[in-house]
């Protein structure tokens, strides 16, 4: 119909692209839609490059886990199968989502991430298919059409809830949905990876997860060890932080002392990778002393040092003992503290603490 200028401003308010007064030529509709077109691929490509920026180029690390997780990682990304990622909260299953998508056909697409938890099924389904809108409020896109061409990362996926799994099925077996509140069926081209904290099969045996949606969703099984199975990383983890904190946030670039390295490899690390960057964080904006010396153990902050995961025996009891069974204590744990250290690499404990193999 035809409108005013209260109008057109209206609609640019509402996310409209532009607008064209009538009577309009069919050249003039052709040029201010392929502009729109431009500019919408334009944010598409700016978010996808600012993911890209603030994500690591790869699973950091040489240990034998890491190592492991890559090689999955290549041999998964080019295929356009369903990726299920299991592992604990923290250790990098997003990441590992991101790099699929990177290194797969897909990514010129977008890759949509979208966290199943915590949300009640009627704000996820507008979340997930969008919003038809209506009666002066906006069309909602959700992320099932913002994915399309892409990649769609449903983190948490067992927590969704029982309603919104029976909607997300159908999409997965017809690949098209209707928005909320809509009409007519919008046809989507999407690759679905999802991840889990939670162990699906014990939720399909107690009734809270699908087991049909599960089989679609579990083509290809990919598991992100926990950081405490892959401590041989940590040094290389912490210089990664700490050089992405001094870019991204303007912290100063320090340097961890071996004495500080050692009480992290250690550290049983229940939070995984966010929790020892989250620690690296405040030891950088809290740190005093010479910005030019390494960062000592004592300096290290008390969530870091305590809960120490090798049970050693408490001063109190030690100091009970005689001499010689408190050294063959103090021996035992300390090797075990080593191995543990070098993540079961016999060999490399016995460089570091003089001993032949």
């Amino acid at each position: 119909g035809h409108g005013n200028i209260e109008t057109a401003v209206s609609a640019l308010q509402r996310g409209a692209y532009d607008f064209i007064e009538k009577p309009f030529k069919s050249d003039r509709l052709v040029v201010v839609v392929q502009r729109a077109l431009e500019a919408s691929q334009l944010k598409r490509e700016n978010r996808r490059l600012r993911a890209q920026v603030a994500a690591p180029t790869g699973m950091i690390g040489k240990s034998a886990a890491a190592q492991a997780l890559r090689s999955t990682i290549a041999k998964v990304a080019p295929a356009n199968s369903r990726v299920l990622i299991s592992g604990p909260p923290g250790s990098g299953k997003e990441l590992v989502a991101r790099q699929i998508h990177e290194a797969s056909a897909r990514s010129r697409g977008e890759f949509v991430a979208i966290a199943a938890a915590g949300m009640t099924p009627e704000r996820l389904d507008v979340e997930l298919f969008g919003e038809e809108g209506g009666d002066g409020r906006p069309r909602k896109i959700g992320v099932f059409e913002r994915a399309h061409n892409g990649t769609l990362y449903l983190d948490d996926v067992g927590d969704m809830p029982r309603e919104s799994q029976s909607r997300v099925l159908r999409v997965l077996v017809e690949q098209r949905f209707r928005r909320v509140g809509g009409e007519q069926d919008v046809q989507v081209d999407v690759r679905v990876v999802t991840s889990t904290s939670r162990d699906l099969k014990q939720e399909i045996a107690e009734g809270r997860f699908r087991e049909d949606l599960f089989h679609r969703l579990n083509v290809v099984p990919i598991r992100v060890p926990a950081l405490s199975e892959r401590r041989e990383d940590i040094q290389e983890l912490v210089d990664y932080f700490i050089e992405s904190l001094a870019s991204s946030q303007g912290l100063p670039r320090r340097r961890l002392g071996d004495d500080a390295i050692a009480v992290l490899q250690v550290h049983p690390w229940p939070g995984n990778v966010r929790q020892l960057r989250n620690n690296v964080e405040r030891l950088l904006i809290l740190a005093t002393g010479d910005i030019n010396e390494p960062i000592g153990a004592d300096a290290l902050p008390s969530e870091a040092t305590n809960a120490n995961s090798t049970g050693t025996l408490g001063a109190e009891r030690i100091i009970a003992l005689p001499l010689r069974e408190a050294r063959e204590v103090f021996e035992r744990e300390y090797l075990a503290a080593q191995i543990m250290r070098f993540g079961g690499n016999i060999s490399r404990t016995a460089a570091f603490i003089g001993m032949e193999r």
